[in-house]
């Protein structure tokens, strides 16, 4: 699988996936606005479920657990145009911002699909990425605080997102994993986001759930891909990534060892 990305800076970039499918699961450290040239991309979170394609603009909050699956349509690679809105940058911005410092409840992902003026803000990047030389700070800058002030213009709600840097405190353990179990993330992660050190999460995890994360984390993604393909019809192929497997063959040898029968054998008998 191809993937190229072409940097004017660290937090500007071109990304293109050129194969059949890329899938990750991923939890980013600064927001990121993602533009859509071409190819579609799904989105699992643990309550929600998106759905991309050409033209889109979303936005990506930091620190939300998402799997990505990235797909090419209509023989074009799947290409983007990636802003990273990092901590810093923003912490500057809103030096000289008045903001509502009420932090509610926001949605997970913001899309603004076919928005003119942001659609106009990220394409006007693409000659860029073709002139040869160092990509200048200052311009950068610019471009960025362009983007963020579009945003705030359009939903001033956003603010309560981006002008929000506190790292995660310590949470409802039962909750957050009965949520998140489905992303394939390392449990350095998950204890990050439950505000916790790994150490204090693996035991804080065997206190409740009188066994360790591994086990844990593998059964309850068999059994949702049970359900998957016992209630939902769905395929092997069509579950196995939204469950929180990276590779076909292992989660049917684990899933036969579980249930005595392969994925596909159920899926077949379900479909009977």
């Amino acid at each position: 699988m191809e993937h190229l990305s072409k940097y004017l800076t660290k937090d500007i970039k071109l990304s293109s996936y050129e194969d059949k499918l890329f899938k990750s699961d991923l939890i980013f450290e600064d927001h990121m606005l993602v533009w859509f040239i071409s190819g579609e991309t799904k989105i699992i979170q643990a309550e929600s479920t998106f759905n991309f394609k050409t033209g889109d603009i979303f936005l990506i909050p930091r620190n939300e657990l998402a799997t990505i699956i990235n797909y090419p349509k209509d023989g074009l690679p799947h290409k983007t145009v990636v802003m990273h809105l990092s901590t810093d940058r923003l912490k500057k911005f809103y030096e000289h911002v008045a903001v509502n410092k009420t932090i509610e409840t926001a949605p997970k992902i913001y899309s603004f699909s076919n928005h003119p003026l942001l659609e106009s803000c990220m394409a006007s990047l693409i000659p860029y990425f073709s002139v040869a030389g160092e990509f200048p700070e200052n311009l950068a800058a610019l471009k960025i605080e362009e983007a963020i002030n579009i945003l705030r213009l359009i939903d001033p709600g956003v603010d309560r997102v981006l002008a929000n840097f506190d790292a995660p405190g310590k949470i409802d353990l039962i909750n957050f994993m009965q949520h998140n179990f489905m992303f394939n993330m390392p449990l350095e992660r998950f204890g990050y986001l439950t505000g916790r050190s790994l150490s204090t999460f693996n035991r804080d995890f065997k206190q409740l759930f009188g066994t360790t994360p591994q086990r844990w984390l593998s059964d309850k993604r068999l059994s949702l891909a049970y359900y998957h393909l016992a209630e939902k019809k769905k395929r092997p192929t069509e579950v196995y990534l939204e469950v929180g497997f990276e590779d076909l063959s292992h989660f049917s040898f684990t899933f036969k060892k579980k249930y005595g029968m392969s994925p596909n054998q159920l899926s077949k008998n379900s479909h009977n």
